[in-house]
């Protein structure tokens, strides 16, 4: 297959985009240098010659639509970061507009092409909000907070594609996990040091997935036929079917390392120390993956335990092959 992909070289960008050339697909990863085909070119820090370059402006609402040509599939995971900052004012636009402006731009660009690629536009389970103890799924209805109407615009900006007849996925991810990287990359170093403990009450209901199992996903999104099933079409929940509070959360991962988890960080100190992004991580979501379940799709971590193991032991770079 040949894959176009946006936000390639962040933390589940790059983890995709390796797996991919490994298995023998052609990659186009689309990045902010020049806005055309002329500007393609061999990523020699992959190793690979399966993986170029295409330039893109999402920022000027430049895409040339040549660019993806011939593609199979376009990934699209490029947006700021929520946690990255503090929420001000100028920041929450930006965590809009990244988002917003990259997904229409590619909606109305893949909307224009001979060819009917599918389009992986990346989402998050923020799109439901705070919603303590009530099970959700898919068909839930949106939260109201800032985070949901984000993610709500993020995924109308792909309607162009959809009203052209597309098949368009819309992953809602929750944390990833992984030794390496993402939401993890503060929280670990303190877990080994045995500082780790509970996010205000604990009690919060926290999706997630492991990285391999996130890669699985997005190979089943964009029709892989090595993935195995139905490929996806709508909103995913990409999340394990093991949901868990934060305290469960925390514990298992503290176990894995062999490690006590017993210094909670209260919700006001979280407030005082990040802003409006403490909001998300004492937000409440009871999440079932019932399209996945639906698809017949196979979790390598189907617990916080088994996941946690993985992190204790193993690999701090790559992601590891699926067992076939």
């Amino acid at each position: 297959m040949d894959i176009a992909v946006a936000g390639s070289h962040g933390f589940i960008g790059s983890a995709l985009v390796t797996d991919l050339a490994a298995r023998g697909h052609a990659v186009r990863r689309l990045v902010r240098r020049g806005t055309g085909p002329d500007r393609s070119r061999t990523a020699d820090d992959d190793g690979a010659s399966r993986v170029t370059e295409a330039g893109w402006d999402p920022a000027a609402g430049q895409l040339d639509p040549r660019v993806l040509e011939g593609v199979d599939a376009v990934v699209n995971l490029a947006g700021a970061g929520v946690g990255d900052r503090r929420w001000t004012a100028a920041y929450r636009r930006t965590i809009r507009e990244s988002r917003t402006r990259a997904g229409g731009l590619i909606a109305r660009a893949v909307a224009q092409l001979g060819s009917r690629p599918a389009l992986v536009q990346a989402s998050a389970v923020g799109y439901y909000g705070d919603r303590g103890d009530e099970p959700l799924t898919e068909s839930s209805a949106p939260g109201d907070d800032f985070l949901a109407g984000v993610v709500r615009d993020w995924e109308d900006a792909a309607a162009p594609a959809a009203d052209a007849g597309l098949r368009v996925v819309h992953l809602r991810t929750g944390i990833v996990l992984a030794p390496h990287g993402g939401a993890l990359a503060r929280l670990l170093p303190l877990l080994r040091l045995g500082l780790g403990g509970p996010l205000g009450s604990g009690r919060q209901w926290w999706p997630w997935i492991s990285l391999p199992d996130e890669i699985a996903v997005l190979r089943r999104a964009i029709g892989d036929d090595a993935a195995g099933g139905p490929v996806l079409s709508g909103p995913v929940n990409a999340v394990a079917p093991g949901l868990v509070t934060n305290l469960e959360l925390t514990r298992a991962l503290a176990a894995g390392l062999r490690r006590p988890a017993v210094v909670p960080a209260p919700a006001f100190a979280l407030r005082a120390a990040i802003g409006g992004f403490a909001a998300e991580l004492l937000a409440s979501r009871r999440l079932a993956p019932a399209s996945l379940r639906e698809a017949g799709f196979t979790w390598r971590h189907e617990t916080a335990g088994s996941a946690a193991a993985w992190i204790a032991a193993g690999p701090r770079r790559a992601v590891p092959p699926d067992p076939a």
